[in-house]
């Protein structure tokens, strides 16, 4: 049998944390929690979840001293992945939270879904994969969301799914894993891309 692969997920305060870990126990790992800066550093592999609002979350990564750690090691290409919130704490801003700056590593302001759709968007939706992505294939995924970013930025890659128009559902680059989806709550879908990463 192969040894399990430790994941660090971080503490965020803002996160459905038990389905994140339940899902990761399934796909074969041994995930942790932490809010340390030291497993950040060195933690094989990672991921940053969250769910609620963009302010609250920088807040909550800041208290802890989490933000800069977590920014060098997306620069440093580690193994990471983001969920949800996660993604979106990517990007400069949201509109979620005027004046509230995000991670900066995604060049793009993230928008609320116009009011002519269902929001926030509940449900399972197609993923359809732009670019050349390791990771992400098409399928049907959950997601639980309000806002997002409207298109895949120059220089990565990743998938788009519709609602009101296409948007961001998914980004890749090197080995950073960015879901606005929950792969936790996608079934055998997220299970196998869960497995993949």
């Amino acid at each position: 049998m192969s040894e399990k692969v430790p994941v660090a997920v971080v503490r965020t305060g803002t996160a459905n944390l038990a389905s994140v870990l339940a899902g990761l126990r399934r796909a074969g790992a041994e995930p942790f929690l932490t809010d340390a800066s030291k497993d950040i550093e060195e933690a094989p592999r990672l991921i940053l979840p969250g769910v609620g609002a963009f302010a609250a979350a920088m807040d909550a990564l800041r208290a802890s001293e989490l933000v800069e750690p977590l920014k060098a090691r997306i620069e440093a290409n580690q193994p990471t992945m983001t969920i949800c919130l996660g993604l979106q704490l990517l990007a400069k801003s949201s509109e979620e939270s005027p004046g509230e700056k995000g991670f900066g590593i995604v060049d793009a302001e993230v928008k609320r879904f116009p009011a002519t759709v269902r929001v926030p968007q509940l449900g399972w939706n197609k993923i359809k994969p732009v670019g050349e992505c390791k990771l992400l294939s098409e399928g049907y995924v959950y997601f639980a969301n309000s806002y997002r970013i409207p298109e895949v930025p120059a220089g990565w890659n990743g998938a788009i799914s519709e609602h009101a128009g296409p948007f961001v559902a998914a980004l890749e680059k090197g080995n950073l894993l960015a879901c606005q989806f929950h792969p936790e709550l996608s079934g055998r879908f997220g299970a196998s891309l869960l497995e993949r990463w």
